[in-house]
């Protein structure tokens, strides 16, 4: 027996080179187009929000690539090869969750109209409440986007000998370069022609393993034989990793998080004309994600097809199931000129979506958020719009070195893969915690929703980060191998010495409820420190002087017209200059007045 792990190198042919250079290409030229057409992406308003004249399509698609990254793909068809089919219910959540995220979140923030997100935080609660989630943001995206890049990577250059310095530095470039010349508009149309790319990389293992057994049924029947079909897991037990209850709840609160509140998508909602049209592209997400999730999730079953008598894992030939894909991709296409070129662009295609809206997002979030609040208390004036547009441009440049930097540092951290992973989900609950308590709630105040948010990121970041139990993986074999190139029966038997019980509750339970109890703590602790709050002050909701637009609809109007013992009051609307906050906008705050 051999000790060592062994990886399986195929070099790249002439055509494998030609279709991933035409594809990084093409996503420069549209930069290129788009900053000499149009406005020249001269304003802050065309750079970040696309002059909010995109149709819906674009940002539909955009919407799916934001956070559909080559992580994603590598892991969710791993993750059905390891676990079973049991995750494709996680798209079932995203359709429960769809309208709340339309018809509640989305319409408070278009009519705010504000640049960055965490504007709404200042309007509601105060300017801590804003810089305290807009901070956690930003370090979230920051770590994510260098494991986006380092990830498929380190997994493409095992498995098919692209350099691994090579991939960073060329897709950290070539999305910096679009992003950063051509703004927002760039950014919608390349994710368009990534998500194509995104869908052929997937369909291609699909179609390779059609090619070999023939049918969808043939792929189902083996994948049954080892056990990986089953979905029908209702078990209400919080500690089963992927169960309906798990996967509907804590899947929604991730997908609230992400499509409710999130900076990324908050900004392509923006892009388009009016309320209904971002509505509209909301919806048409949904579809566009279930095709590329069920597709995911099915090439894990189509991988498993070929290697149910041979777990490449197992057997040695790969390092980990991140792998699994790429291998696949390799083992059976490796000899067809082109194709593994194609899959490549694919997994390029998706880093590469996910790290320009990141991109476009931090530099609006650092333009509105830090830099010109600190700029006018240092001058004495609010900047000029052709400064902003200049220095965003150069900060989403900035924050593309930063990308390519995390990358770099990331083979040097050891877990820190994981660790940031457990991070994008844990904070994603307290921050859809804090902006549900502001809309949904009167009672809340900043006291509260800061207490919420810190117990709320401290509950998720214990729970993300405490000794887990490794969990259960399906059984695989390795009958098949003609070579095992270590001893897999020595590993097999130490992990089922593992004791789930040793472990606290909290470690036990399923990750995907990181994110749903960060937002529950958040919620529910904020709004009871800001009712103390209020209490001890002696200051009730009716003394606020609460803007309407800054809540959900049935809040909004009872905010406009309310009855106070005998007599109604109306919320009457005055303006006043909010330069401070961004250019050409005002502030609207309302007084009552006495109608009868």
């Amino acid at each position: 027996m051999i000790d060592t792990m062994a990886t399986v190198t195929v070099g790249f042919g002439i055509w494998d080179y030609v279709i991933v250079g035409v594809v990084l290409l093409i996503s420069a030229s549209i930069g290129i187009y788009y900053r000499f057409t149009g406005g020249k992406q001269k304003t802050v308003q065309e750079y970040l929000l696309a002059d909010k004249n995109m149709s819906i399509i674009p940002v539909a698609f955009s919407l799916m690539a934001s956070f559909m990254s080559a992580i994603t793909i590598l892991g969710v068809s791993s993750e059905n090869y390891t676990y079973g089919f049991q995750f494709v219910i996680i798209n079932v959540s995203h359709l429960i969750f769809t309208p709340v995220a339309v018809y509640l979140y989305l319409p408070v923030f278009f009519k705010l109209q504000t640049t960055s997100a965490y504007q709404y935080l200042e309007l509601r609660f105060g300017k801590t409440s804003r810089l305290a989630a807009s901070l956690c943001y930003t370090l979230q995206m920051i770590l994510y986007m260098g494991v986006v890049v380092y990830a498929p990577a380190l997994a493409l250059e095992a498995l098919i000998g692209i350099n691994r310095v090579s991939a960073v530095l060329s897709m950290g470039t070539v999305c910096a370069f679009y992003s950063t010349i051509g703004g927002m508009k760039a950014v919608l149309i390349t994710d368009v022609f990534q998500s194509l790319l995104m869908f052929l990389g997937v369909f291609s293992v699909i179609g390779a393993a059609l090619y070999q057994y023939g049918s969808f049924g043939e792929i189902w029947r083996i994948a049954s034989e080892g056990n990986r079909t089953d979905i029908w897991n209702f078990d209400p037990d919080p500690t089963v990793r992927h169960s309906w209850f798990t996967l509907i709840l804590g899947g929604g609160v991730t997908y609230l998080s992400l499509y409710g509140v999130n900076q990324t998508q908050i900004q392509r909602y923006l892009t388009v004309k009016d309320l209904k049209s971002a509505q509209k592209a909301l919806w048409l997400n949904w579809p566009i994600l279930f095709c590329l999730g069920l597709a995911t999730s099915f090439s894990g079953l189509a991988i498993y097809s070929k290697y149910a008598q041979c777990d490449p894992v197992r057997a040695g030939y790969i390092n980990n199931t991140d792998q699994l894909m790429p291998y696949f991709v390799v083992d059976t296409m490796g000899h067809v000129p082109g194709l593994a070129g194609l899959f490549v662009a694919g997994i390029f295609s998706a880093s590469l979506s996910t790290i320009s809206a990141a991109l476009n997002s931090l530099a609006a979030v650092t333009m509105e958020d830090y830099y010109k609040p600190f700029y006018r208390y240092l001058v004495g004036h609010a900047l000029s719009p052709n400064k902003a547009a200049i220095q965003t441009k150069l900060l989403a440049l900035f924050y593309g070195v930063i990308c390519v930097a995390v990358a770099f540092l990331v083979q040097h951290l050891g877990g820190i893969l994981s660790a940031s992973l457990t991070i994008f989900g844990v904070v994603g609950g307290p921050l859809l915690g804090i902006f549900t308590l502001g809309m949904f709630t009167l009672t809340a105040n900043e006291k509260g929703s800061i207490v919420g948010l810190l117990s709320g990121l401290s509950l998720g970041l214990w729970m993300g980060f405490g000794p887990k139990p490794p969990p259960q993986r399906l059984p695989t074999s390795i009958e098949g191998c003609e070579q095992v190139l270590y001893n897999s029966t020595l590993l097999v038997s130490k992990s089922n010495q593992i004791n789930d019980t040793d472990y606290m509750w909290l470690y036990r339970v399923s990750y995907l409820y990181n994110g749903l109890f960060g937002f529950l703590v958040t919620f529910l602790i904020g709004y009871a420190v800001s009712y103390i709050f209020r209490k001890i002050s002696g200051r009730s909701v009716d003394e606020e002087d609460y803007d309407p637009k800054l809540f959900v609809s049935y809040l909004s109007r009872t905010l406009k017209s309310r009855k106070l013992g005998n007599k109604t009051f109306m919320l009457v609307k005055r303006a006043e200059s909010c330069d401070k906050i961004n250019e050409n906008c005002r502030i609207e705050k309302y007084s009552r007045v006495e109608i009868n």
